[in-house]
């Protein structure tokens, strides 16, 4: 072979390697930080107050109660979790515009402020903005378009308004940010996942869809976002890959879990008993991604999720959700504690909940560098989607859970009601009829009345 030939084929195999090289640098998505949203003492939801909202609605019966009720104190959710002023205020059944925005104001503007003073990028400076939506409610104009006018953002800021994505809304909005760092050098990104209960409390009596209101609390988080390699030191994640699944296709899925209105034309979120196997179906063809083996049974049998992971985060939806994601993928107390103690403290926060768990494991400093870490969500429509983000450098900030996380985990997350439900035999719903229980100022002889 000629030399000039060989020289040029070796310059064209350079070539090709350094253009490879490149793209895989330009195709890194790294966090910066996250800040997650806590809401003012004021609007704390003890179990007291949420029995005296649900004595606020006049169309339930005496079964309704008893299985609100009953809900609310085996749910897993603490007495320190947060809820919408126009709730709390006795306002529920007539939410106004300027009430679901200003809850909305309250948590994005709040998470990005502090996002902004932690990382010391300045507005001007994000070039694309992700807000997934998760309630319904989807303002004109955007929510996207009152970060860019709050903050004076770019006019060329690339904006994206995601709603009715689910639970599972903040992973989506990451795979779009990786994607769309393809298209973009030395890009930042801001996501920001919301929950908001304000506008869609459910003032009718079916029970299926009364879970929304015992389960869902206000809550959400910001993140940072950038494929700029240079500053992979100052980063805290690095996105390894991210799998999305879809069940939208078959009706029994896509019905589990759906916003509809009831007989009496009260509109809600319909949570069905074919929610449970349709999140099943959806977290084992997510998995088999990874995997040949054809069923969730068979992964949980013998896959060992834990030889490509140190760390699990698992969506905070509830007690049961918690139990079964961890039953079927052999997880551990240790494993599910930071789920589950971010539903005690925080409630489900739907998009917003897997950060708050994330938070928990920063705080008890678990995270050390070269950590991996596994999200697994859950969300209407039905999906399920899992992302997998490698620690950067050993984390021990308390975040959010600052004043809190020394008292974690509690010796029991048992509700102190269910205590003196247990603690006394006698029966004494005698003493007090259905008309009078509206009028108790205890609610643990509220309670007795219902339970004994």
């Amino acid at each position: 072979m000629e030399p000039i030939m060989i020289f040029c084929l070796l310059f064209f195999i350079i070539f090709c390697l350094r253009k490879l090289v490149f793209k895989k640098r330009e195709a890194c998505c790294y966090m910066m930080a996250y800040e997650c949203y806590k809401a003012p003492e004021d609007r704390k939801l003890d179990t007291d107050t949420c029995a005296r909202i649900v004595l606020r609605n006049k169309n339930l019966g005496l079964q309704e109660y008893k299985f609100l009720l009953k809900t609310i104190v085996s749910s897993g959710i603490g007495e320190e979790t947060y809820g919408s002023r126009n709730v709390i205020s006795g306002q529920e059944d007539s939410p106004t515009l300027k009430d679901s925005i200003s809850e909305m104001d309250d948590l994005i503007f709040d998470t990005l402020d502090k996002l902004f003073a932690k990382t010391g990028i300045s507005p001007s400076e994000i070039d694309i903005l992700v807000v997934n939506n998760v309630p319904l409610f989807s303002p004109a104009p955007s929510l996207t378009a009152r970060v860019v006018n709050r903050y004076k953002m770019r006019s060329n800021v690339k904006t994206f308004n995601l709603s009715g994505m689910g639970c599972s809304a903040s992973i989506v909005a990451i795979d779009l940010v990786q994607r769309l760092f393809k298209s973009y050098k030395n890009a930042f990104a801001i996501v920001v996942s919301t929950e908001s209960l304000g506008s869609n409390w459910y003032q009718g009596k079916e029970k299926s869809m009364m879970l929304s209101n015992c389960l869902f609390r206000s809550g959400g988080c910001s993140m940072l976002f950038t494929n700029n390699s240079a500053l992979k030191h100052q980063a805290i994640f690095r996105l390894k890959h991210v799998v999305r699944t879809h069940l939208g296709s078959n009706d029994e899925a896509y019905g589990c879990c759906i916003q509809v209105a009831d007989d009496l034309g009260y509109k809600g979120f319909l949570l069905t008993k074919s929610l449970k196997i349709s999140a099943a179906k959806a977290l084992a063809a997510n998995l088999r991604n990874k995997t040949k083996r054809n069923s969730l049974q068979e992964m949980g049998a013998g896959l060992n999720l834990k030889t490509g992971g140190d760390h699990f985060c698992v969506h905070p939806g509830g007690r049961a959700i918690i139990d079964e994601v961890g039953k079927s993928l052999s997880l551990s107390n240790y494993d599910l504690e930071p789920a589950r103690m971010a539903l005690h403290r925080f409630g489900n926060t739907s998009a917003g909940g897997l950060w708050y768990v994330l938070a928990y494991m920063e705080a008890k400093q678990r995270l050390k560098k070269g950590n991996k870490i596994l999200m697994i969500s859950l969300g209407a429509g039905f999906k399920c989607n899992n992302c997998v983000f490698e620690v950067m450098r050993d984390l021990k900030d308390a975040t959010v859970w600052k004043d809190s996380i020394d008292q974690y985990p509690p010796e029991t997350t048992v509700n102190p009601f269910i205590e003196s439900i247990v603690g006394s035999m006698t029966n004494i719903s005698a003493l007090l009829d259905f008309n009078r229980c509206e009028a108790c100022l205890d609610f643990s002889i509220f309670l007795l009345t219902f339970f004994t």
